[in-house]
């Protein structure tokens, strides 16, 4: 009994020694974990810091569309303000009438490019389906690439398709039912006006049908639009039952009688006139409701508009040549037998007008009402004649 009093303050003096060790073997631990651990934060957080702010200047760009919503460019300068349209094919969108006019009218407030951009002319065909003198046209356009643009208005029902080499490969537009007198043919006009919009590089718009041809070869005709100080509508003021007579008193207030105006169908007219006719909200749904037959509003709107919107930008005269010698409601047609050198000169020729203030003989560029079987004896005249290039 006396040993064991001896022995148990040693026993607990042991105990409390190697408590006492324990302890600061775990405080050295704990220490030496806890630097370790803040410099590995620190390394940590330096890391990401200098990816973020080395990467910070160069954002990744977003992916690159699907092919299906590219838009192909006419040329590599054309400005557009298309969009993330969807293209089924050069010319082709999704767009309803009211978008494609409303992207149409759009204007840059920036008057210079930035960029080089040779003006183009966009030739616009309204037709009821094939184009039978394309042959002929693509005399006309060959080796003139980039100096022009073709727009096809044709029926829905209508597969229009051209061979890879011709110059109307793939130039349709979305197009719709057109009715000759009624408001769907004024829808059409500007239908084909607002898609030639869309390409920034056309500068003059003359509309033309499936039934004309030209009278000069493109440089000639080229220079003489592009350098005219106006526009080339048909407007004047016709006393007569089929000019002041077809005006509908219901279009009063917005169309007064003294504005009214009739003309010719074929037009052709600079970017600014262009913008004026798909940007129209006034006056288009007073024809849409009130100009019926005997009122027939592709000889009337355009004209009339011209007249009341922007008067001195256009000549008042058209460049489409047709022969109304003979009364009735349609134009003289022409066949083969009517071809010859002596007859096209005539209409390039035989008549006077203005000409950026100054008289010429040169007044019509085209000429119209030549059916499908003029093709071959124009063939054999026009290249010579019109010096087509070969």
């Amino acid at each position: 009994m006396g040993n064991e009093k001896q022995n148990s303050p040693s026993i607990l003096a042991k105990i409390i020694s190697c408590r006492f060790v324990l302890h600061f073997l775990f405080l050295v631990l704990g220490f030496s974990f806890g630097i370790t651990l803040n410099l590995f934060l620190k390394s940590f957080s330096f890391n990401i810091q200098t990816t973020l702010f080395s990467l910070s200047p160069a954002p990744t760009l977003p992916p690159s569309p699907p092919e299906s919503q590219r838009i192909p460019s006419p040329s590599p300068v054309v400005g557009s303000l298309v969009g993330n349209i969807r293209m089924k094919s050069p010319l082709m969108h999704d767009m309803e009438d009211e978008e494609l006019f409303w992207r149409a009218s759009m204007v840059p407030r920036i008057d210079k490019f930035p960029h080089e951009r040779v003006p183009k002319v966009a030739f616009m065909f309204l037709t009821k389906g094939s184009l039978p003198l394309a042959a002929l046209w693509d005399k006309f356009f060959k080796g003139n690439e980039g100096f022009f643009s073709i727009y096809v208005h044709s029926h829905p029902s209508f597969n229009f398709t051209m061979p890879p080499q011709s110059a109307f490969h793939d130039t349709t537009i979305p197009s719709k039912v057109v009715e000759w007198g009624k408001p769907s043919m004024i829808d059409a006009e500007r239908r084909l006006i607002a898609n030639a919009l869309l390409d920034f590089t056309n500068e003059r718009f003359i509309l033309l049908s499936e039934s004309c041809i030209p009278l000069f070869n493109f440089t000639t005709i080229y220079n003489y639009i592009i350098n005219s100080d106006q526009s080339f509508v048909g407007s004047f003021d016709d006393p007569r039952k089929i000019g002041r007579g077809r005006y509908n008193p219901k279009m009063f207030p917005t169309i007064n009688i003294s504005d009214w105006r009739k003309g010719s169908q074929w037009f052709e007219v600079n970017r600014k006139v262009a913008i004026e006719i798909v940007a129209d909200t006034t006056y288009y749904p007073v024809f849409r409701d009130y100009c019926s037959p005997p009122c027939y509003p592709d000889e009337h709107y355009i004209p009339t508009l011209v007249n009341v919107v922007c008067p001195k930008l256009n000549s008042n005269r058209t460049l489409t040549w047709v022969d109304w010698s003979k009364s009735g409601p349609h134009p003289e047609r022409f066949i083969k037998g009517d071809i010859s050198v002596e007859f096209l000169d005539r209409i390039r020729s035989g008549h006077n007008c203005s000409y950026n203030g100054d008289l010429t003989s040169v007044c019509y560029l085209f000429g119209r009402k030549f059916v499908a079987n003029t093709l071959q004896p124009l063939l054999q005249i026009a290249p010579t004649l019109f010096h087509f290039n070969p």
